[in-house]
């Protein structure tokens, strides 16, 4: 028994080793000499300090800023640790609302958040700016979405609509090739671009 036992044991070991030790150091050491900035999480470092990650978004709520798309992500309730509270961009509990096309509760947040953002009636709400990534964290907006909000922003820094919408064309990132993905902008990346641009010495 102990001679078809130790061969056994051995490969065991041996694939552990191989596929559980050497092969992720060997592909974590790879991917830190080819992709530094990737391999550390695609942190985003101003003056020093880390102010988050390229790949997941943020809450921006002021006027001054452009907002990310809606979040679903939950966190447990401080109040009763059975329930969950809405957490916008909690990147520890990645997750989609799980609504479906035919939910009421879906169609009923859709409209108040178009509603919202439709205050002059005269431009379509896009749809990415009032429904959740399927992540939650998703840090990409569509061009259209951030060029409707050029006109909010413009106003509440006193800066002309063409130079944010300039700022816009500027930090717009492509199809890769010309047809893998969909045109995008980072906000995060696109916020600190806005506030080195209106900066007081700029």
């Amino acid at each position: 028994m102990l001679t078809h036992l130790r061969p056994a044991l051995v490969l065991l070991v041996l694939m552990t080793v191989l596929t559980g030790v050497a092969y992720p150091m060997a592909i974590t050491g790879l991917a830190k000499l080819l992709f530094p900035q990737q391999a550390r999480g695609s942190l985003v470092i101003r003056d020093g300090k880390v102010v988050g990650s390229s790949l997941i978004g943020q809450s921006f709520t002021s006027d001054k800023y452009f907002h990310g798309r809606p979040s679903a992500t939950t966190d447990t309730d401080p109040k009763d640790p059975s329930k969950t509270i809405p957490a916008p961009y909690n990147a520890a509990n990645s997750n989609g609302s799980n609504l479906g096309p035919t939910s009421k509760a879906l169609v009923e947040s859709v409209n108040a958040a178009a509603e919202k953002l439709h205050m002059d009636g005269a431009k379509e709400v896009p749809v990415d700016l009032v429904t959740a990534s399927a992540s939650g964290l998703d840090p990409d907006i569509s061009p259209a979405a951030a060029q409707f909000q050029i006109s909010r922003i413009a106003k509440a820094r006193n800066v002309p609509e063409a130079k944010v919408s300039a700022l816009v064309d500027q930090f717009t990132e492509y199809r890769l090739l010309g047809f893998i993905g969909e045109p995008h902008v980072n906000v995060l990346a696109l916020n600190l671009a806005l506030d080195e641009m209106t900066a007081p010495n700029r």
